[in-house]
């Protein structure tokens, strides 16, 4: 039997990102979003509510997501993940969490601008060799 556990999320940063870096060196960025929903009921009333997540990423995407802000409209695409422990008086907490796959900012309302970044390649001999990326604006 298969199991699918997928979620696709648009919605704005609660808070600037937080870099931490484990101690092999692997980078761990948290962040929160929140995702507006709104319907129209049967009598013609609009109405909002919002829905507010945890999200984790992990390695290079981690670091990336660095440069994001709060406020940023984002698409991202991951799993669900539940934490459970328990305190030293015994209480047990869950945390519901999503770690992230995919992050992409969402052009709706913005224009985005990709930074040069390090490229490695390899020669005809298999050698690494480092180049810039070209810029590219949206």
């Amino acid at each position: 039997m298969n199991y699918v556990n997928n979620m696709y999320l648009l919605g704005n940063l609660t808070r600037d990102p937080e870099i931490k870096y484990t101690n092999e060196g692997v980078a761990i960025t948290e962040m929160g979003i929140a995702v507006n929903k709104k319907w129209t009921d049967k009598n013609g009333r609009e109405s909002e509510t919002v829905d507010f997540f945890n999200v984790t990423t992990w390695n290079n995407l981690a670091e990336n997501c660095a440069a994001l802000k709060k406020g940023d409209r984002v698409l991202l695409s991951g799993h669900l993940n539940l934490r459970s422990w328990e305190n030293k008086e015994g209480k047990k907490y869950n945390i519901t969490n999503i770690t992230a796959d995919v992050v992409a900012a969402s052009l709706e309302f913005d224009q985005i601008k990709i930074l040069e970044k390090d490229v490695i390649e390899t020669d005809e001999g298999g050698s690494l060799k480092k180049d810039k990326a070209k810029s590219k604006t949206a």
